[in-house]
């Protein structure tokens, strides 16, 4: 295996092409910290706190919740993240094989959108906020100020990625256990059972399974670069792991810092870190910073070959870097408009994202399974073919979508039916979403062959 890594001071010349077999390079172990570094940040503990102060679950009932969301959404990016050395294509491209050249336009969009718009302004402000704590400096000063050094990175591209990735976990890693320890020390986890019954759990479950799925439809645009020989058990486990022990960790902080009351009227950083001491607390914002980055980062990254998957016929000069500083502005303005209430919009963002990731994970997995043997060279032909059609993927996407819209309980957005006449059953988006997405897939494509 080639370990040789390319200079990360050149820019990236790959958008949405395969990446020819001379320019494969790394090992599957750069995953581990590509995918721990960005969920070491606020947004994953954000999530362990509306376990416990929004959704009403007691500290144990939350762990379980967490663990399993996060435990699910980091098998199925594992398993995705392996046809990233077999193909060398980003994951949108690879989902021609499920939705057809031109149905795949629809995830792919959707995906661009809600990595770069919605995820980059999620993360950045988190960030931007951590650093109007520790400097004083405006919220919106502090996000520009961030969002360009996101930007600088992603521009240059995959390499300078990976690279800010591994330099940023040690930092992270360190910094957040420490305040952890600290954290449970202050906490009341062993406080009686919580008030949030079983729609409590599932609002919870839905909102980190949306969280760590979330990260899914982006799988193998950082494995796509490892050499075609990488074993697909290595490169699954690394990036599943990574995943996993990330989000379950920090989440778990999170649900252990809400079982305490925060000072009113704090931001939402500020309300984390109040539980610390001075020392702690300015470290643990400097590192609130660094994962913010190191989300963001990704985030613009992958809405620009996302947006590279579409096949839009752009002028030359809009190539991946481009779309990479084009997609940042946007996601900026995004950034900018929910500085005034970013937790309420940040808990909507997670359910939203749960409802349109659920179905297109049902087809994607099936697809995965269903193709078993097929030749790999014609799989590759598949993908390249503009003439290719698969209207089974569309349709059970859409089917399993709709069918969900009844299922929906956010509050800020839309409560469904079932919700509405049954408050007690929570949000069941995810799984029934999965489920249809998944069987009418496999249905329709059986009958079609």
């Amino acid at each position: 295996m080639n370990d040789q890594v390319t200079p990360t001071i050149a820019v990236e010349a790959h958008g949405a092409d395969p990446i020819p077999d001379d320019q494969r390079h790394g090992n599957p172990r750069q995953l581990l910290w590509t995918w721990a570094s960005p969920q070491v940040g606020f947004a994953t503990l954000f999530i362990g706190v509306l376990s416990v102060a929004e959704f009403g679950l007691s500290f144990p009932q939350a762990v379980a919740a967490l663990v399993l969301g996060a435990g699910l959404g980091s098998l199925a990016h594992g398993l995705l993240s392996t046809d990233g050395p077999r193909f060398g294509v980003p994951q949108m491209v690879i989902g021609r094989l499920s939705f057809g050249y031109k149905g795949n336009a629809l995830p792919s969009g959707v995906n661009a959108v809600v990595a770069g718009v919605g995820w980059f302004a999620v993360n950045s402000v988190g960030g931007a906020f951590a650093l109007n704590s520790l400097t004083g400096l405006a919220p919106l000063p502090s996000l520009l100020i961030l969002v360009v050094l996101e930007v600088v990175i992603g521009y240059v591209g995959h390499d300078l990625v990976h690279r800010f990735e591994q330099y940023a976990f040690p930092v992270l890693a360190v910094i957040f256990l420490i305040a952890g320890v600290a954290i449970f020390r202050g906490a009341d986890v062993s406080s009686g059972s919580g008030n949030g019954g079983f729609g409590g759990f599932m609002l919870a479950f839905s909102a980190v399974f949306g969280f760590t799925a979330g990260w899914n439809p982006c799988a193998s645009d950082y494995s796509r670069y490892l050499p075609a020989t990488t074993p697909p058990r290595k490169t699954a486990l690394y990036s599943g792991l990574g995943l996993f022990v990330s989000v379950a960790v920090v989440s778990v902080i999170g649900a252990a810092s809400g079982t305490v009351a925060s000072p009113a009227g704090a931001s939402p950083t500020d309300a984390f870190t109040a539980q610390l001491p001075g020392w702690l607390s300015n470290l643990t914002l400097v590192a609130i910073i660094l994962g913010a980055m190191a989300a963001s980062t990704l985030n613009v990254y992958s809405a620009a070959v996302s947006v590279s998957a579409l096949a839009l016929p752009l002028p030359r000069w809009l190539g991946r870097a481009s779309l990479v500083a084009l997609v940042g502005a946007v996601g900026t303005i995004a950034g900018w408009a929910s500085l005034a209430d970013a937790g309420a919009a940040f808990e909507n963002f997670l359910l939203v994202i749960a409802y349109w990731i659920a179905p297109w994970l049902g087809v994607v997995l099936t697809e995965h399974w269903l193709r078993g043997q097929t030749p790999h060279a014609e799989l590759q032909q598949r993908m390249a073919d503009v003439t290719h059609r698969d209207r089974a993927g569309v349709i059970a996407l859409l089917v399993g979508f709709a069918v969900s819209v009844p299922l929906f309980s956010n509050q800020a957005i839309y409560v469904g039916w079932v919700p509405s006449q049954w408050p007690a059953v929570g949000d069941l988006t995810c799984p029934v979403g999965f489920a249809l997405g998944a069987l009418l897939y496999a249905a329709l494509r059986r009958r079609s062959n």
